[in-house]
């Protein structure tokens, strides 16, 4: 039988990995491995300052890491986990730098800067995991969890050639596709959910991470029967962000990325036995212009929807932040409703399978 043993600092010129046949056998003229703090923040949890890692090394660190980002009025943004990773109590919380609790629905403002149309981003999915995180709109102060099918955690497949989502993955906060609503430019209902964002930088983010994006333009798929609008951004912070203006921008520098996106949002349910999803306006992506307009039409929705004082569709709207609504909560009782939870823990590891490739039919 065969182990590894790491040496040096991960991230920097000293790391080495060694096989080992003898167990008893130990290098131990060499420093023990150690994470490089500075280098990628997924590598050693208990070091780590970053969000929610992807599901390689999803709850290596404990509660109240810290994530760098921040909205207009200055707050810095951090997570605190709960429960067991990988496992169906797992769930990703975010707090301010005062340590009030924010539902990442609710309470993270929609613009960090409505004059320049840049748009506050929740990362529920890092670009190449396959979790299908996303925000708990059905939960007090909506944590972001893993979604359940049949009773098991939900994955993407690795549908040929990709690996998991092929974008940084995640929503608009204050923003809310109305599923009474039938939106007059697809025909279709809203999906009950926040709008989605597939960001295209380069830096692949942190689960639970609020990035600041500007908006190039966006994709109207119809899944099942419901409107779900996808806003294509790029974080402002990214090296090549000025470069990118429009939706002529991407296929002009990224070419193919665009058609990629349309082919796996076509094809990632057929895994599941489901066919095919269809696209409004013939899978057309449409501009900035036109993509401003719906993020604000959805806004709008939100806002009717925040003030309701009950229910509506199963949404949860417990907040902290968002005066006048009548689901603002108090601090304490947010507290309260933290604390009932269980202390985060290391769950079950991500089974075998979810890294295999599915080849199916390619149209």
């Amino acid at each position: 039988m065969y182990r590894v043993e790491e040496r040096g600092l991960s991230n920097t010129t000293s790391y080495r990995l060694y096989l080992s046949r003898d167990p008893s056998r130990h290098l131990v003229h060499l420093p023990r491995c150690g994470a490089e703090v500075m280098g990628d923040p997924a590598v050693c949890g208990a070091l780590r300052c970053g969000a929610g890692a992807p599901e390689a090394s999803a709850g290596a660190g404990g509660t109240g890491t810290c994530v760098g980002a921040k909205d207009t009025r200055g707050a810095m943004y951090r997570v605190e986990e709960r429960g067991l990773s990988n496992t169906t109590s797992y769930r990703l919380y975010l707090k301010n730098s005062l340590g009030r609790i924010l539902s990442p629905f609710h309470d993270i403002p929609l613009w960090a800067s409505e004059s320049q149309n840049v748009f506050n981003m929740v990362v529920e999915v890092p670009r190449w995991t396959n979790a299908k995180m996303e925000i708990a709109t059905k939960e007090p102060l909506n944590p972001i969890k893993q979604d359940i099918k049949k009773g098991n955690l939900r994955f993407v497949a690795n549908i040929f050639p990709y690996k998991g989502y092929i974008w940084n993955y995640g929503a608009l906060p204050q923003t809310w596709e109305d599923p009474t609503h039938t939106d007059e430019l697809t025909g279709y209902v809203g999906d009950n959910d926040p709008i989605d964002v597939c960001e295209i930088g380069t830096k692949v983010c942190a689960r639970g991470e609020v990035i600041q994006v500007k908006v190039l333009g966006t994709l109207a798929l119809i899944d099942e029967g419901e409107t779900d609008w996808k806003i294509i951004a790029i974080d402002i912070k990214d090296p090549e962000a000025d470069q990118f203006n429009n939706i002529d921008d991407v296929e002009r520098l990224k070419p193919g990325y665009l058609a990629a996106s349309v082919d796996w949002f076509k094809r990632y349910k057929l895994p599941d036995g489901k066919p095919e999803n269809k696209f409004a306006f013939n899978g057309e992506f449409k501009d900035k212009n036109f993509a401003i307009k719906v993020i604000k039409s959805t806004h709008a929705f939100w806002k009717a929807l925040i003030m309701k004082k009950s229910p509506t569709e199963g949404i949860n709207c417990t907040n902290t932040t968002v005066s006048g609504s009548p689901s603002l909560c108090s601090e304490p009782d947010a507290a309260t409703l933290l604390n009932k939870l269980p202390e985060f823990g290391m769950g079950d590891s991500t089974a075998a399978n979810v890294d295999q490739w599915w080849y199916g039919k390619k149209n």
